[in-house]
């Protein structure tokens, strides 16, 4: 996609200002997009042709940068990321643009936040799109205290941890705040549990990579969600299944089946 054709601006909420970008037809049915843990509107969605995507299906595609990343403000404390704050901005946002309802799209983090936003807002929320989390959602996804630890670290040459160093090193290579993201993950690790999950009222698809190591059974987790299909996205892991193309279509379908009242 042309990114001059992207829109962005920010606005409040609470004491923070938040990036957000638009593309597509102003008269289309709106998607909201959220990125996961160290990433951004950009890396998240238009790098990998979401926006692209979805612009040529005719949807007004928006996408925010969390609190923490990308061109929105990032604080340090802990406290500022619980996934009931991130979800009450990407709530703030489809009011801020008055947006009645919108589907909404997530990946790993921002599933967490979907989760929250269709939880606290359903009305808000016309489908919901889990991508890169399954039954992690429910029973955690593992340690990442030493994530937080590597972000805080004076060099990466002090991180031994596997994945520590990994995000350490995407971390200074995209020029984060590293603080900020090590509050992030501190606190935005809210569990869902398999009893709210059981109340959600709208249409559900849940996909992940066949090779993710981090997100958990995507099947488990659509079975514990009333009206949800599920994915197993084809030999792609946590860092790949994003821009999948059998990804892409999966979601088109099921945005297409929910607009047309076939879906459940």
């Amino acid at each position: 996609m042309n990114l001059d054709r992207l829109q962005a601006g920010r606005f409040s909420s609470g004491s923070l200002e938040i990036a957000w970008y638009e593309a597509g037809s102003p008269d289309g049915v709106p998607v909201l997009l959220i990125h996961g843990f160290a990433s951004t509107a950009h890396v998240n969605w238009v790098f990998p042709g979401w926006f692209k995507t979805l612009d040529e299906a005719g949807y007004r595609v928006i996408a925010l940068d969390n609190r923490g990343h990308g061109e929105s403000d990032k604080p340090h404390e802990a406290q500022a990321y619980s996934p009931e704050i991130m979800a009450a901005d990407a709530a703030g946002l489809l009011e801020e643009l008055r947006i009645g309802s919108a589907h909404v799209m997530g990946y790993s983090m921002g599933a967490r936040i979907s989760a929250f936003l269709a939880m606290s807002r359903p009305d808000l929320v016309r489908s919901v799109v889990f991508g890169g989390l399954g039954m992690g959602m429910v029973e955690g996804v593992g340690d990442w205290d030493p994530i937080a630890a590597a972000l805080r670290a004076p060099s990466i040459d002090d991180v031994s941890d596997r994945m520590g160093r990994m995000f350490r090193a995407f971390a200074d290579q995209t020029q984060s705040d590293r603080l900020a993201l090590a509050a992030c993950i501190s606190t935005s690790r809210t569990l869902v549990s398999r009893e709210d999950l059981g109340r959600l009222a709208m249409p559900a698809l849940v996909g992940v990579g066949t090779r993710d190591e981090i997100a958990g059974s995507a099947q488990d987790l659509a079975a514990l969600i009333p009206h949800a299909r599920f994915l197993d996205i084809p030999n792609r892991d946590h860092m790949l299944a994003v821009g999948d193309k059998t990804f892409k279509a999966a979601v088109l379908a099921f945005l297409a089946d929910v607009e047309a009242g076939e879906f459940p």
